[in-house]
């Protein structure tokens, strides 16, 4: 009696589980394989996190490096381009915050000769523009371009601050080649070669170029050169051709 009632429950549990699912051990094979795949895919994204970390570490590192030596050159060029365009005065460029150099601010510090030291934001406008030239200039000299072009950088200048523009350009215009976009007659007069557009139709440009350095001049620098061109004159070569 024991026997068949054990039976009975037996029967009873084998009941209740339902019918038997023949597909159990291929849908367990699948799941593995998914998992383990998923698992792979999930190791290999932490690796790579764990790289691109390191990389971007490293980036920064070498970033923060260079940024630093560039901007110490950059900021003793500073003081000597803006004492050499305002005849006298000081400058400085510092961090806003020096524990964090790659995204902080800049902040430039401008004393033109009879001022006291001052942002840059409470100067006049031609002083803001001659501060710009000198930063511009102090970041050209770290590493000089082949060409530069300046849009009317000397639009705000008066006639002392032209002049004192248009020697900066003497400076440099021998390293670099310089196309101006300028209105001003004292800056046009320096060029070498002279691009203007006029509009003697409505709505129709014309282009009108002209070389200001005489031919017969050039050549006969040349001769009393020994043969060897000036850097002036092959500056012109360059804007000609």
């Amino acid at each position: 009696a024991d026997l068949e009632k054990l039976i009975l429950d037996l029967r009873n549990q084998l009941d209740n589980m339902g019918p038997v699912n023949l597909d159990a051990v291929q849908e367990y094979d699948d799941l593995e394989e998914r998992y383990k795949f998923l698992e792979a895919q999930n190791n290999d994204l932490t690796n790579s996190r764990r790289d691109l970390l390191d990389v971007i570490a490293q980036i920064n590192s070498t970033t923060r490096k260079l940024f630093g030596d560039t901007f110490v050159q950059v900021r003793g060029n500073f003081r000597e381009m803006f004492a050499e365009l305002f005849g006298g005065g000081r400058a400085d460029l510092s961090l806003l915050d020096e524990n964090d150099p790659l995204d902080c601010g800049i902040e430039i510090i401008a004393k033109p000769p009879g001022k006291q030291l001052q942002s840059v934001s409470l100067l006049s406008g031609g002083e803001r523009a001659m501060t710009a030239v000198a930063l511009l200039f102090a970041i050209y000299m770290v590493r000089p371009s082949p060409f530069c072009i300046l849009d009317e950088v000397d639009a705000p200048l008066d006639e002392s601050n032209i002049n004192c523009f248009i020697r900066m350009l003497d400076r440099f215009v021998c390293q670099s080649q310089f196309i101006i976009i300028t209105h001003n007659k004292r800056t046009i007069a320096k060029a070498d070669v002279l691009y203007g557009v006029t509009m003697e139709q409505r709505g129709v440009s014309k282009l009108v170029g002209m070389k200001l350095t005489a031919p017969r001049q050039a050549a006969s620098d040349v001769a009393s050169n020994g043969g060897e061109q000036s850097p002036s004159q092959r500056r012109l070569v360059l804007a000609t051709r």
